[in-house]
């Protein structure tokens, strides 16, 4: 199993090399682009068509990036059109529109100000373990493009070598890159036009995000009060260790959601390099001692195991699944609260969760046979406030109210 495991993740072959040469602005009916900014701890690669290595630059080189997306007609959500040849065809493949260099920090300003949304919102995303830099801009362009959310999109591309043999040298790439990140989250929260910050981080990512953030913590006596959710998708980190992170954000910390999936072959294998810990990502919200400590915490946790994706390695769900897509972009970077509802689990009742299944009763049997079962304390509360009202009004019991509430959602 774990020799299938590394095959899995050694594998990205046939793609061509060279994608991020820009081939300018092309006519293609149904097309779309999405412009985003690129930051990179990355040294720049000798060949302009590649632009980034996965080895460790100097300093934090930022770049303004136009990505072509193919027509919807012609691909389906959560799934990148990588070129088959060069130089790429727009209308059934992602294609690199322009790269321009952004060399101080008024540029940034400027761009930051000329893209800003009516929502003033920027979302920072941070790649995760095996990534080259196209990779990760152009998977970054299409959870922008397909979540279709207001926001100004920023991607951090740490140093990667995009190897399997790599992974302790990933992982100190991502501590050599925390100093960079932070600065970036401090720039960006210092711009007048950007009203807050989601910061979404995947893998082995979600340790170089929530790093920056504890330093940033560490440093001003608190997360900047602009950086309002984090999102960490299948978070490659200790359990015990975010624990201790997440203390360090203070009374006042953003509000975090995880996605969790407990067939993730990838995290299997990390956890067992790193000494058979468990990982963040393949916890069970709904199990002692996790469920208390997420409610407590104020975490929600989306646990997409029952989803089924196009990933061999169950890694990659939160951008492949058109329903998580959507909710990151309807729901998430805004910091609602997430129901059954808003994934199309039911419309009777809208806040059945992972945290409140023994309370519902009957009603716990339908979220688990879910694709997506739901872990938001926020709307537990709320829930238990309904069936309290509930009962009293009907002048019965909250378990015999629980019972009927669960029977009417069985039907």
């Amino acid at each position: 199993m774990m020799m299938a495991i590394v095959v899995a993740l050694a594998g990205c072959g046939g793609r061509p090399i060279g994608v991020m040469q820009p081939v300018g602005v092309q006519a293609s009916s149904g097309a779309s682009q999405v412009h985003l900014i690129a930051a990179t701890t990355r040294a720049p690669a000798p060949d302009k068509a590649v632009l980034f290595s996965g080895e460790r630059g100097t300093g934090l080189m930022i770049d303004a990036v136009t990505i072509s997306i193919p027509p919807d007609a012609v691909r389906k959500v959560g799934e990148v059109q990588w070129p088959k040849r060069l130089p790429p065809n727009p209308a059934k493949e992602f294609t690199t529109v322009s790269v321009e260099p952004l060399a101080t920090p008024a540029q940034g300003q400027s761009w930051l100000k000329a893209h800003s949304g009516k929502s003033r919102r920027v979302l920072v995303f941070v790649h995760g373990f095996n990534n080259r830099y196209e990779e990760a801009v152009y998977r970054f362009a299409q959870i922008v493009h397909d979540s279709k959310t207001d926001v100004v999109p920023v991607v951090f591309t740490w140093p990667s070598r995009a190897s399997i043999f790599d992974y302790n040298y990933d992982k100190e790439s991502t501590n050599y890159s925390r100093d960079a990140l932070e600065e970036l989250l401090a720039r960006i929260a210092g711009d007048k036009s950007v009203g807050e910050i989601t910061v979404m981080a995947h893998s082995m990512g979600t340790w170089l995000a929530v790093e920056a953030l504890r330093q940033m913590a560490i440093r001003d006596g608190q997360v900047n009060p602009k950086i309002k959710n984090v999102i960490l998708a299948a978070p490659d980190l200790d359990v015990d260790v975010f624990g201790q992170q997440f203390r360090s954000f203070g009374p006042t910390p953003p509000h975090f959601t995880l996605f969790v999936s407990q067939d993730d072959r990838a995290l299997t294998l990390s956890r067992r390099i790193s000494g058979n810990v468990e990982r963040l990502g393949q916890i069970d919200a709904s199990k002692e001692p996790y469920r208390s400590q997420l409610e407590s915490a104020g975490i929600t946790v989306l646990d997409l195991t029952k989803l089924k994706s196009g990933d061999n390695l169950n890694h990659g769900k939160f951008a492949e699944s058109p329903e998580v897509v959507r909710l990151i972009g309807d729901r998430l970077i805004a910091g609602q609260t997430v129901t059954d509802s808003d994934i199309g689990l039911g419309e009777s009742l809208g806040a059945v969760t992972i945290g409140a299944a023994t309370t519902v009763g009957q009603a716990a049997s339908t979220v688990i046979s879910a694709p997506i079962l739901i872990f938001d304390p926020r709307t537990r509360r709320n829930y238990d406030k309904q069936l309290l009202l509930l009962s009293e009004t009907a002048g019965g019991t909250l378990d015999s109210v629980g019972d009927t509430v669960g029977n009417a959602v069985g039907k």
